[in-house]
């Protein structure tokens, strides 16, 4: 899942970014209006944050943009303002939700994860593939009955695939809706996560590699 957070409040920001990265979630951030249109002109977020009082470009602006170009991703817009009218003008403007602030991080992350449900195809709420079973809600995998002890970004990648089903998913996609705009693209980021992930996951091996296609959870 990719996360664009825009908040100008650099703390605030850092902390939603570092919580949302401990959900496996791939995060950027920027701190300015200016700023969010030019990651959004180029990357395909599933969900952006989206703080209403920003300098450069207004949050309510660039609200408003996404909704106009018909952007898939969806915005849940941040504000310290929380009466039902702010919360209504919002949505109006074409934010998908509306949290205001203060808010519990635990509500924030079950908003962004229900809005990127909301930005793809429908999936189930558990993804299974033979004796493999990920709930992306719980947080957890098991093979044959036993569990995955993944790290964050190990389970983002198993997710990602479970969901492609039988499509194969080409290291240049995993490394755009998985990792952030910092990945190196000319590292062996992506194979060294599939080797480890593939470990993890035991014999008969899951996950196979697609000559000239990337990879995909295998029939059996």
């Amino acid at each position: 899942m990719r996360v664009l957070i825009v908040e100008d409040h650099e703390v605030l920001a850092a902390t939603i970014e570092a919580g949302l990265r401990r959900e496996g979630m791939a995060v950027d951030v920027v701190l300015d209006g200016n700023d969010a249109l030019e990651h959004l002109a180029v990357t395909g977020y599933d969900v952006v944050v989206l703080d209403r009082d920003l300098p450069g470009v207004h949050g309510d602006e660039i609200c408003r943009r996404l909704a106009a170009d018909g952007s898939p991703g969806r915005v849940l817009m941040l504000t310290a303002a929380g009466t039902v009218r702010d919360r209504v003008y919002g949505l109006g403007l074409g934010a998908d939700d509306y949290l205001p602030k203060p808010f519990d991080f635990a509500e924030l992350v079950a908003r962004v994860r229900a809005l990127a449900r909301r930005s793809a195809p429908p999936l189930p709420p558990v993804l299974q593939r033979g004796d493999l079973t990920l709930d992306p809600n719980g947080r957890v995998a098991f093979r044959a009955g036993r569990r995955l002890a993944l790290s964050p970004k190990e389970f983002a990648v198993l997710e990602y695939l479970l969901g492609a089903a039988d499509r194969s998913v080409s290291a240049e996609e995993l490394l755009e809706r998985v990792w952030d705009e910092f990945a190196d693209p000319f590292t062996r980021t992506v194979k060294t996560t599939i080797n480890r992930l593939r470990a993890k996951l035991g014999d008969p091996p899951v996950i196979e590699t697609v000559r000239e296609g990337g990879y995909r959870i295998g029939r059996s």
